[in-house]
């Protein structure tokens, strides 16, 4: 079964890319949308709202990455290094001028009203974005992604009826509970015939039963599996009246066995189609790093006001640091921050004085974020270490980033062994973002 898994969700992939291909071009040649109305431009700019992202305008960015990466020397990529460097300099020159004039500010921020934290200039990240491998190659919202996954399935049912009604069923419900009970309950309605197919009885469902209307009716994907197995809506006399019934027809019995047991296959072992999380990379210089502080709500599982609540409470979170608790007391606040907080993110500053930033899950081990940055670095086989503003080595890389305290937001200090000047790769220092 998994290898019929695999095949399906390989051949419908390249169905829907030659669907959706529209005219091909080159990759050396200047690409534009499929409306033809603009020219994709060779100066690579990173999107301001992702979320608002057409497929088309995805295809372009994907172009104009993939030859950005067929020209890492080319001097046009977006900025070089040096005029970054520049920049970043100013930037620093610039933050040392103001403070002496801005102490006083700083020294009673603490007192000032909460930040609106759904305001755009604020947050550090704009919401929390998903890859789906077996579906495609876009980079979209759990919301977006819940759509198109169920738009693909459906898609699919003329052509793989059984098969995708039990990825429909697996992947459209999400109450693990009630799956497994409808999973159950279809199998046993499929075993009954296998093993008595001569009892009329067990080819009927009457559609008003308690247990069908509890159970079974009410899980996306559970009619189309029946219907996947040759079960049809008839009217039969019941009790004082007719009454709808799903039906097994007797002349389908020659064929039951193969069509049953593909389907008891796939409901015992068809598991829901999954999200991966997005990194969501992003190069920050000083000031933006500065200025994009704030979470969105989605990061965590509160309400907007119940968030705001909470950073008025902070005060009384460093207060609780100070005092001696004991480890139930500070096992009950870690509990406390699973259901508080969901995401997190992770920047990692470079000697360049760019910051690397990315979006972590709150059970994701430190060794995800190890690989995050070297997968972003010229020359991925060097040694090197994340350390905390204090100085200290995070070595412990099967920790989580919330056992380590890296969530909800963490700045780590990248110190590599061998000596450089700019540690990332060219396509990632094009990503380098500056306030809108």
């Amino acid at each position: 079964m998994a290898d019929k898994l695999k095949k399906f969700f390989k051949n419908k992939k390249l169905d829907t890319s030659f669907k959706r291909a529209g005219p091909g071009y080159k990759l050396s040649e200047s690409s534009s949308s499929s409306s033809g109305n603009s020219t994709q431009s060779n100066d690579y700019q990173p999107p301001r709202n992702r979320a608002g992202l057409t497929h088309e305008t995805q295809q372009a960015a994907a172009a104009a990455l993939a030859r950005l990466e067929g020209k890492k020397k080319d001097t046009s990529v977006n900025k070089s290094f040096s005029a970054i460097q520049a920049q970043v300099r100013r930037e620093l020159a610039s933050e040392r001028e103001k403070k002496s004039a801005n102490a006083y500010q700083n020294s009673t921020t603490h007192k000032r009203d909460v930040v609106e934290i759904e305001s755009p200039s604020v947050l550090a990240a704009r919401d929390i974005y998903f890859k789906c491998p077996l579906i495609g190659p876009q980079i979209l919202t759990k919301e977006e992604w819940n759509r198109k996954i169920k738009e693909f399935l459906y898609e699919q049912l003329q052509e793989e009826k059984g098969l995708t009604a039990c990825l429909i069923l697996h992947s459209l419900n999400k109450n693990p509970e009630k799956i497994k009970a409808c999973v159950e309950i279809l199998i046993r309605y499929f075993e009954n015939i296998l093993e008595n197919p001569n009892e009329e009885k067990y080819r009927k469902i009457r559609l008003s039963n308690k247990v069908f209307v509890e159970k079974v009716m009410p899980m996306e994907g559970a009619l189309q599996v029946l219907e996947a197995a040759g079960f049809e809506i008839i009217k039969l006399p019941h009790a004082d009246g007719d009454e709808d019934f799903l039906v097994f027809p007797e002349e389908k019995l020659a064929e039951a066995h193969e069509t049953l047991d593909i389907l008891i296959d796939a409901l015992r072992n068809a598991e829901p189609i999954t999200l991966e999380l997005d990194r969501n990379m992003q190069v920050l210089l000083p000031s933006e790093a500065k200025e994009r502080s704030e979470l969105p709500a989605i990061f965590f599982n509160l309400t907007v006001e119940e968030i705001r609540r909470e950073q008025a409470l902070r005060t009384e979170a460093v207060e609780r640091s100070q005092m001696l608790r004991t480890k139930a007391m500070r096992e009950r606040d870690e509990i406390h921050e699973v259901r508080k907080y969901r995401f997190g993110v992770i920047r990692i500053r470079f000697p360049e004085e760019v910051l690397l930033q990315g979006t972590f899950g709150v059970h994701e081990k430190f060794s995800s974020v190890i690989e995050f940055v070297r997968e972003a670095l010229r020359d991925e086989t060097i040694s090197f270490s994340l350390n905390t503003p204090t100085g200290q080595e995070i070595t412990d890389e099967n920790a989580t980033l919330l056992e380590l305290k890296l969530i909800p937001a963490s700045v780590l200090n990248f110190r590599a062994q061998s000596a450089g000047k700019c540690f990332l790769k060219p396509e990632v220092m094009a990503l380098v973002q500056t306030l809108s």
